[in-house]
């Protein structure tokens, strides 16, 4: 394995060999080992006799994220009551990318090795968050009852058999200052649509995407320089000589009549007041995936109720 290299991170740094119940997962073990590919999309590797795991993690403006390291059993303690022997996770040697300081990944997929599944002993496959902002705290919660809005409206999340970790939801629509945006509900659903905390920004179809950037440029005529584009973003301002500036209302709709209002502070993403960025994109090709990504998310009360088959949207989160 190459040489260690650890994240930057705030946290004391988890050395295995001061800890009394952690252990490799040995490549005998053939369940937990068989099991990453799924959870990683990286075949296993079992060149010696501890099961080694590799994964990129991608979509950030900064360039991608990866991690190496032995799958590992842990002691996972959540509150003093709740507490998971043996819990399966990946103890990274080799890490590279910016990860803001953080320790790492928490998976929250549909996964068997995720922390969902994982814990659905005790919290029944059901959790919720509220993502943070640059100014504000944020929440992760196991269980039910750890949002704070007062009126969650979910939609449907079936599992796709071609991508059953993800979570999928029907994305039919989007309003840009109160306007539905002239995009046919099957651009949306020809590719389908995952929510993923992970990804920063937000992929769309060509198409809805085109359509977004149109509306939003006219909504914000004479409201900033428009200037040139930054990594995979291309439409930006200098708002370098501007005081105030005018941001359109941008909104995401779903199947169920639902519509959710995105933050005004997860619209733009600011590299520079030299260059500040509309947090869209749009796919290469039809065929891809679209992706809510986790700038529109903030301020929301996200709720997963994995086994009702829904996912539950809450706004003015995070209170």
């Amino acid at each position: 394995m190459p040489t260690y290299r650890c994240f930057y991170q705030r946290e004391p740094i988890f050395n295995p060999s001061e800890s009394k119940s952690y252990r490799n997962i040995s490549c005998n073990a053939p369940r937990q080992c068989s099991q990453l590919t799924s959870a990683t999309g990286v075949s296993t590797d079992c060149s010696s006799a501890t099961c080694t795991y590799g994964i990129q993690h991608g979509g950030d403006t900064e360039g991608d994220s990866s991690s190496v390291g032995f799958l590992g059993y842990e002691e996972l303690t959540i509150t003093r009551s709740d507490v998971f022997p043996n819990f399966i996770f990946g103890c990274g040697r080799n890490n590279q990318g910016p990860f803001y300081y953080t320790a790492g990944l928490l998976g929250l997929s549909r996964d068997p090795l995720s922390a969902v599944s994982q814990t659905a002993s005790k919290y029944g496959k059901y959790f919720s968050y509220c993502l943070p902002t640059p100014t504000g705290t944020g929440s992760l919660t196991f269980g039910k009852g750890g949002t704070t809005s007062k009126n969650i409206k979910f939609t449907p999340s079936p599992v796709n058999p071609k991508a059953p970790s993800f979570y999928f939801v029907d994305l039919v629509g989007i309003k840009v200052g109160g306007h539905r945006l002239p995009v046919s509900e099957s651009v949306f659903k020809t590719p389908g649509t995952i929510i993923d905390s992970g990804t920063t920004i937000t992929r769309l179809p060509s198409a809805a995407y085109a359509a977004l950037r149109t509306s939003f440029l006219e909504a914000t005529n004479g409201s900033g320089l428009r200037t040139g584009g930054f990594s995979f973003l291309d439409t930006c301002y200098d708002y370098r000589l501007y005081d105030t500036v005018k941001i359109p209302t941008i909104s995401f709709l779903f199947s169920g009549n639902i519509e959710v209002p995105i933050s005004e502070v997860g619209i733009l993403y600011i590299h520079s007041m030299a260059r500040v960025c509309l947090t869209f994109a749009g796919n290469s090709d039809a065929s891809d995936v679209s992706i809510l990504g986790s700038f529109h998310q903030e301020t929301l009360d996200v709720v997963y109720d994995i086994a009702g088959g829904k996912i539950g949207f809450g706004t003015g989160g995070c209170s």
